[in-house]
């Protein structure tokens, strides 16, 4: 900060934070609250980041409360004006979303881990079935030369004639073979597949076998290279990952979209931004919901099951009451209407949604 001594006792001051003009014996910004003589010092630096901290610690623990146990009251107070008394909607959605996928990212690791060994197991499991094939083929091309001959060598004591001899040939060597026409689940030459695996080809070599076009496109592309790792015991987990990973993303249109919905049955209810509060301190409702479930589950102790789906259900009543509160309509009406908008949330809103994410995770890298 420049040295105060050089600075007419006439001449305004200028706030360094907003610009705007202040006289001399101003302590504090009027504009923005920034102190005027605020000299970048140690105690200053770690005064704003005390200060910073515990007034979002403040403003959480008193949004904490009216969140779990008021439905609806949070976003209405925002709208009468109150937007520092509480933590804003954006903000306390961020952090309590934040918190929930730290909580689940330890399930979501296990579950991964556990994909990739099911993955390597089935892999495993396909080889030592293609050779017990293999196996039981040579057994039976034994068995059937061991059979031919010892006809061959009988064919005039038991009156076996030439063609009679070749159709037993013919229907015995069709019959052994049969193991070796088995049709497999993948649309190509597995068997072939694994072997160039095995050798080593290069990956190139592995596409043109299993069917990939020569000019093959993005998407076809990242299709055959996670098919390939499926075949190679490595791709399930790394779908399951992507698919946690692009969760929070999802979220960030699911929730747009619930308060899109809203504001379809409460057109006339406010301007979009309301409904969106409302969806944020709700979602925020059921992220920190669910986050005390899994962390309960995973680091307490076991909840038994009908109590985990007791409080799941809960949820609809809380929404059901959050739209008493804050739409003030009849709770008939808004009965009916929270029955509908769930019902098209979790039939087509969420469906649609898993089906692009789990495409994306599946093409995605």
């Amino acid at each position: 900060m420049a040295n105060q001594s050089l600075i007419p006792e006439d001449a305004p001051l200028q706030c360094q934070n907003c610009e705007k003009e202040l006289d001399q014996n101003f302590e504090f910004c009027p504009h923005c609250g920034q102190k005027t003589n605020d000299d970048l010092t140690i105690g200053v630096l770690f005064y704003n980041t005390i200060s910073n901290y515990f007034s979002f610690d403040a403003r959480f623990l008193k949004s904490f409360i009216p969140l779990m146990i008021k439905p609806g009251y949070l976003a209405k107070k925002f709208l009468e004006g109150k937007r520092l008394l509480y933590l804003h909607p954006a903000q306390m959605y961020l952090f309590v979303s934040v918190i929930f996928f730290f909580v689940i990212s330890f399930s979501a690791r296990e579950l991964v881990q556990k994909a990739d060994k099911i993955n390597r197991d089935v892999v495993q499991a396909e080889v030592d079935n293609d050779n017990q094939i293999l196996t039981a083929t040579t057994l039976d091309s034994t068995e059937v030369n061991e059979v031919m001959s010892h006809l061959k060598e009988n064919q005039k004591a038991i009156g076996l004639k030439d063609e009679d001899l070749k159709k037993t040939d013919s229907i015995l060597k069709t019959q052994g073979s049969k193991s070796k026409n088995i049709k497999s689940s993948w649309d190509f030459n597995k068997k072939k597949v694994d072997s160039l695996v095995a050798s080593g080809a290069e990956d190139s070599v592995i596409y043109k076998e299993m069917g990939m076009s020569e000019d093959a496109g993005f998407i076809e592309r990242r299709f055959f290279t996670k098919m390939l790792s499926l075949i190679k015991g490595q791709g399930a987990g790394s779908i399951i990952q992507a698919f946690f990973d692009s969760i929070p993303i999802s979220m960030f249109f699911l929730l747009p979209l619930f308060a899109l919905i809203l504001k379809l049955f409460y057109y006339n209810k406010g301007a979009y931004a309301h409904h969106l509060v409302f969806s944020f301190y709700y979602f925020s409702f059921l992220f920190t919901v669910f986050s005390i479930l899994f962390a309960v589950n995973r680091f307490l102790f076991e909840i038994p099951d009908w109590l985990d789906w007791l409080i799941a259900l809960s949820t609809y009543f809380y929404f059901l009451i959050a739209l008493i509160r804050f739409y003030k309509q009849h709770w008939l009406l808004t009965w009916i209407k929270s029955g509908v908008i769930t019902f098209v949330f979790l039939l087509f809103v969420i469906p649609t949604a898993f089906g692009i994410l789990l495409a994306f995770s599946f093409l995605g890298s």
